[in-house]
């Protein structure tokens, strides 16, 4: 009687079948030595070794050939995986199943494929959240000359824009330059560089930021808008198989530039439809198509502010939805979080045109006199305005805002930063401390659908996270994954359901008055200057990576290892 298949994966040849010969004759002089493997089926090991942890798993796999075969069961890993981690798939992970490109992602709604789960390798899975958990993960300069336009010293005070797609890592620099450029690289190719000149007589201009195409890629080939500081955004051709095929399609030169288009600072995507938030706040809706671009709206804000995030998603076919998440002034001087849904139609009349907007925010002074209950809940949120605020992001389910760095001994009149935030100048950089007592903020959005009793959104404080002491300087967001970026270049991992924190990078270490290294002190000036000047930096991720820009240059830090 032969044993039956296991689960679909590429596992060593199965065992022989059981000698049954033996046990019909009890008294015959080759009866075999009764074992763990010979008296029961596979099935029933696995069912035995369902109930081992990971690690036990791993380890009995020295034991024998047999036992290395089963315990890498696909289905064994799979159950665990779903038990350890509580969903099918990575966390963090963006785009479509099936892609051109090799890499898995998590669909838009309604586009997964219903085979992709029997190609999943769970124990390499496993593996790679595991790796999140603990911080476990490679790290890799992305190699580029200076002459390509990426920062790569710490002293280089200018911000850098990122895109992750596939396996290709797009960058620009925010370096005035009569010819910006954007590099693509890979690991198995070499850097590309894209010119994205300016079309207008006016002299250097700047990248100010980058947006991904997040519609269906056709085949390998994808999109990507790169925006200038002169009102112009240029549409570019990638391939993920060849970044050399790479070009622009065109660009879009506004016939009257002034606040709507200069400059860009946030951007999504979803072809045709191209959102545009520029520094002074207005958000500009496009329509691309043939080759050319329709502006067909313009909203404006006079209580919301810089930093904000913005955050696409095609709730039905015929419909586009935008969440904006972003700061906004609290009395006397301080700063808390709001939020916008927007509802955009992408057909009919008012086609991609605004016809539904809900705000919400998460200090909100109620109107008229307040009993006790209301007037403590009141005091809470009150409590929790900042001064200043370094980054807030948004995945449309939960808004993380970072605290600014308080310069002490400095009593200068506010001044704007690059970012949009409020800060303070310091004329003495020995004042700056990177060691801060403030925690990101962690609040939960709540979009009910519109037919719903309970139609209004809000925006509800669930914990602070702590953990990372220095001053952050970037975020992001991807389902119920933070990753901050500090100062100093460490980089924390915070899983935002159970409110844990992991350290993946430590950073650049102070440098004490004794100290006679003298590359570790100009890598700390540098550190300090990039606070002093609230030049903020860039990190994104997906499920296998994380590539920051900040006080170490451009990092790629791997967890599929």
């Amino acid at each position: 009687m032969s044993k039956r298949a296991l689960s679909p994966a590429p596992l060593p040849p199965a065992k022989r079948s059981h000698d049954l010969t033996a046990q019909r004759h009890p008294l015959s002089d080759h009866r075999p030595h009764s074992t763990f493997d010979t008296l029961l089926f596979d099935e029933i090991i696995l069912v035995i070794f369902s109930y081992l942890s990971s690690s036990d798993l791993c380890a009995i796999q020295r034991t024998n050939r047999n036992w290395s075969r089963l315990s890498l069961d696909n289905q064994l890993w799979k159950s665990l995986y779903i038990r350890e981690y509580g969903r099918m798939r990575l966390r963090g992970v963006r785009g479509f199943i099936g892609r051109e490109d090799g890499r898995e992602m998590r669909p838009l709604p309604g586009r997964a494929k219903a085979d992709s789960e029997s190609l999943k390798d769970w124990k390499w899975m496993f593996r790679i959240s595991s790796n999140w958990r603990t911080g476990r993960c490679s790290v890799e300069h992305l190699d580029v000359d200076e002459d390509e336009g990426i920062p790569t010293h710490t002293s280089d005070l200018n911000e850098t824009s990122l895109l992750l797609t596939g396996n290709v890592t797009i960058a620009a620099a925010s370096t005035l330059s009569e010819t910006p450029r954007i590099v693509l690289s890979s690991p198995v190719h070499i850097h590309h560089t894209l010119p994205c000149p300016s079309q207008r007589p006016n002299g250097p201009v700047r990248i100010t930021s980058l947006v991904l195409d997040q519609s269906p890629p056709e085949g390998h080939t994808g999109r990507f808008i790169a925006f200038l500081s002169s009102g112009e955004f240029a549409l570019f051709s990638f391939d993920h198989q060849s970044p050399s095929q790479s070009r622009r399609v065109f660009t879009y030169i506004p016939s009257n530039p002034g606040p709507r288009t200069t400059s860009i600072i946030q951007a999504v995507y979803h072809h045709p439809f191209l959102v545009t938030l520029s520094r002074s706040f207005h958000l500009s809706i496009y329509e691309l198509s043939m080759n050319s671009v329709t502006h067909q709206q313009t909203l404006s804000s006079y209580t919301s502010y810089p930093p904000s995030s913005l955050v696409l998603s095609v709730p039905t076919p015929n419909t586009y939805k935008v969440v904006l998440a972003y700061a906004v002034p609290v009395y006397p001087a301080h700063w808390s979080v709001g939020a916008t849904e927007l509802i955009f139609p992408s057909s009919g009349p008012d086609r991609m045109r605004v016809t539904s907007t809900r705000t919400t925010r998460a200090v909100d002074v109620p109107q008229g006199w307040l009993d006790e209950h209301r007037l403590r809940t009141m005091r809470e949120q009150w409590g929790r305005k900042v001064a200043r605020v370094a980054d807030l992001q948004t995945d449309g389910k939960w808004v993380v805002l970072a605290p600014g760095q308080h310069l002490p001994g400095v009593e200068a009149t506010p001044l704007v930063l690059s970012n949009g935030a409020t800060g303070q100048e310091d004329s003495s950089a020995s004042a700056v401390t990177l060691h801060s007592a403030s925690g990101l903020q962690l609040y939960r959005l709540h979009l009910p659908a519109s037919g719903s009793t309970s139609a209004a959104p809000k925006i509800t404080f669930v914990r602070t996270l702590h953990g990372q002491t220095g001053p952050v300087c970037g975020l992001a967001l991807a389902d119920g994954r933070c990753v901050s970026l500090g100062v100093n270049g460490s980089v924390w991992v915070w899983d935002l359901e159970g409110g844990t924190g992991t350290e993946v990078g430590a950073g650049i270490a102070d440098v004490g008055p004794d100290e006679e290294d003298g590359a570790r002190a100009a890598v700390w000036e540098g550190v300090r200057a990039r606070l002093l000047q609230g030049t903020r930096g860039a990190v994104l991720f997906d499920d296998r990576r994380i590539v920051s820009a900040g006080a170490g240059g451009v990092q790629v830090r791997r967890f599929d290892i």
